[in-house]
């Protein structure tokens, strides 16, 4: 095996484990850098890699949402981490939610026993242009290393702030005032809820708009990505934004009054033993004795103790569609790929996509093999296209969504009715095409 069968990939997140595993897999040695516990970020609590910082969801598995197409997509074409989640997940409906410890553990462990894969834990200050490397250090890429990445591809990184939700101690909650449920009745109930009447809810909003932030020091304000919105910043909005937002309560039943609640909280359980809860749409940049105050007027957590308190912290990612090919290839090197958050797209199963994809082509490359990208009526192909089309203006990340994907041949009638036709499609176009990177 020469210098070629050997890549680099630099961060251990799960792009970049998603990225070990395919390349791995397909013959080459891989050496995966991790800074961490070296060098933490801003956001890590821990030194696992695939740690999930924000959430512990994955989202829906549903193949009518975006995110369900994409999951789909991915366990066909042999994603390893999906593989993972599945063993280390934990009741919440129709969505994929895991224990991270158990999920991060897991990961490691599979690593550790697969053939060809080296992790090494330093900081990487700059790459080796001339030998392939998957850059998936993630939207906390270090000062050093974002400065190589300037550097090389000729671009100021872009960024934009991302904000992630507490944590509560399950013993610490009122049960007494709360029920399990699933909005619109879907999945198996296990979300727990806090309801509001609209008196409780309208003193919350009150306190919770003119309750003080943590200084954001050298972080520029007003640049969140709207879908990790703080929960704060979506009330400022108006008062009904958070009961027609996070706190709708469209399918929840208090069994204490037979009647949908005015607003209500959901909590998601962040482990297998539900020792800890987390608040769903609650990311937040609340001063923490905020946090305590405000969010304890919630009800069912006036005695909430929180294990994490929600933060704010800076994303960065690249300007995709002037330095990426849809193959994840810079248009600069095609021996050097970007993948994960850090390549403009936002959530977890897209990282793991664009990680598997980086993979697989860095593998591609190794075999003098020309880079695949999935059909454009895939979720995976569409999504790559997106961050790597060079007419887009104004860029921002952005999670797969059913707008990415062409026009149906036919009419077909009715919202849902669509979206199952398009995820028919894609899922015919993935089968396919998984004959051609086997």
């Amino acid at each position: 095996m020469n210098k070629q069968d050997e890549i680099s990939i630099i961060g251990g997140g799960l792009a970049g484990t998603e990225a070990a595993f395919q390349a791995a897999r397909r013959g080459l040695r891989v050496v995966l850098y991790e800074m961490r516990p070296g060098r933490m970020t801003e956001a890590h609590k821990t030194s696992h890699l695939a740690e999930l910082v924000c959430s512990n969801s994955l989202k829906s598995e549903s193949l009518a949402t975006g995110s369900g197409l994409l999951k789909a997509e991915l366990v066909s074409l042999g994603s390893v981490l999906l593989r993972i989640a599945q063993e280390a997940r934990v009741p919440a409906g129709t969505a994929l939610a895991v224990d991270r410890v158990k999920f991060s553990e897991k990961v490691e462990e599979a690593l550790s026993r697969e053939k060809g894969v080296r992790v090494v834990r330093e900081e990487v200050l700059e790459a080796c242009p001339a030998q392939p490397t998957i850059v998936a250090s993630g939207p906390l890429t270090s000062k050093s290393l974002s400065a190589w990445i300037e550097s090389f591809l000729g671009h100021d990184n872009l960024f934009f702030f991302d904000a992630i939700s507490p944590i509560i101690d399950s013993t610490t909650i009122d049960y007494d005032r709360t029920f399990l449920a699933s909005r619109y009745d879907k999945g198996d109930g296990q979300y727990l809820n806090c309801p509001f009447t609209e008196e409780e809810f309208g003193a919350f909003w009150k306190e919770l708009v003119d309750a003080q932030v943590a200084d954001c020091r050298h972080f520029e304000t007003g640049l969140f990505f709207e879908p990790c919105l703080p929960v704060e910043e979506t009330a400022r909005r108006g008062k009904m934004s958070l009961a027609f937002g996070a706190l709708k309560p469209v399918g929840l039943i208090d069994p204490r009054t037979g009647r949908v609640p005015y607003a209500a909280v959901q909590l998601r359980a962040e482990n297998a033993d539900k020792t800890m809860y987390g608040m769903v749409g609650f990311q937040t940049r609340l001063k923490t004795e905020e946090q305590r105050r405000v969010f304890r007027m919630i009800p069912g957590l006036d005695r909430a103790e929180f294990l994490r308190y929600g933060s704010v912290h800076r994303n960065s990612f690249i300007n995709a569609p002037a330095c990426l090919l849809p193959s994840l290839q810079t248009r600069k090197n095609a021996r050097t790929f970007f993948a994960g958050q850090l390549s403009g797209i936002e959530g977890y199963v897209e990282s793991i996509g664009t990680g598997l994809l980086a993979g697989v082509n860095a593998a591609r490359l190794a075999a003098a093999e020309n880079s695949l990208v999935p059909p454009p009526e895939t979720a995976l192909g569409a999504l790559c296209r997106y961050i790597s089309a060079p007419t887009a203006a104004s860029f921002q990340p952005m999670n797969f969504n059913f707008g990415l994907l062409p026009p149906l041949p036919r009419r077909v009638r009715g919202k849902f009715q669509r979206k199952e036709a398009m995820a028919s499609r894609a899922m015919k176009e993935i089968e396919e095409w998984r004959e051609m990177i086997a």
